[in-house]
């Protein structure tokens, strides 16, 4: 995919030939940036197959004090978000603004729609004092004196994908802001489409994490 160049555009930086050179240049930037938050990610599911071989037991009924309902609501949410930020690209891509703008404004409601189950999800399990940490955790429902262990790896894994989310909602922003001004179009979309790629990213994060932390047997 390339963007149709045409001669010293505004959006078309100093130190680039033309706008497909450009648009390849932020490609390569934004792939390089996934392959480390593959990595990243890539570190706390060793960490989480790790104790999980060590914990077996512990893992199949910590999982149980998940809601595997919300879980597969979120990933359906995330699915739904990631079909309307690839038809904002689409929009794009076609010059039909209008479509970008709306596209943009239900995805973000979708990630709002995410962030609030987890919300509802966290209160909870806190609330009856499924906390991360030794010293914090009280729950008394799960026979196991290691049951907090479960828990801050679920706290921790799933909290920086909400992170994500939120920084995903805040280019998102950035970039509906942009489309407001008629900055983007059929000749200039880069953005647009890296920010896509991010968002894909975040939603195929979640659907290894569901399985992994919901689905235990």
């Amino acid at each position: 995919m390339s963007n149709h160049s045409q001669a010293h555009p505004a959006h078309l930086q100093h130190h680039f030939v033309d706008s497909d050179q450009q648009f390849d240049a932020a490609k390569m930037g934004m792939w390089v940036f996934i392959v480390n938050e593959i990595l990243f990610f890539g570190g706390l599911f060793c960490a989480y197959i790790v104790f999980r071989a060590w914990y077996p037991d512990l893992f199949t009924q910590a999982a149980t004090e998940l809601n595997t309902v919300w879980g597969a609501v979120n990933t359906l949410v995330l699915i739904g978000s990631s079909l309307t930020v690839a038809m904002a690209i689409r929009s794009a891509q076609k010059n039909q603004i209008k479509g970008l703008q709306i596209n943009l404004l239900i995805t973000i409601a979708l990630a709002c729609v995410f962030l609030l189950i987890k919300y509802f999800e966290y209160s909870h399990k806190l609330h009856i004092g499924i906390w991360p940490g030794a010293e914090l955790y009280t729950y008394e429902g799960i026979d196991h004196p290691l049951a907090h262990v479960f828990f801050s790896i679920y706290y921790v894994m799933t909290g920086i994908h909400a992170i994500h989310i939120i920084v995903g909602i805040g280019l998102m922003i950035w970039i509906y802001i942009r489309a407001k001004r008629n900055e983007f179009g059929s000749e200039y979309y880069t953005p647009v489409e890296m920010v896509g790629l991010y968002w894909h990213l975040v939603d195929v994060i979640w659907i290894f994490l569901f399985p992994l932390l919901y689905l235990i047997e």
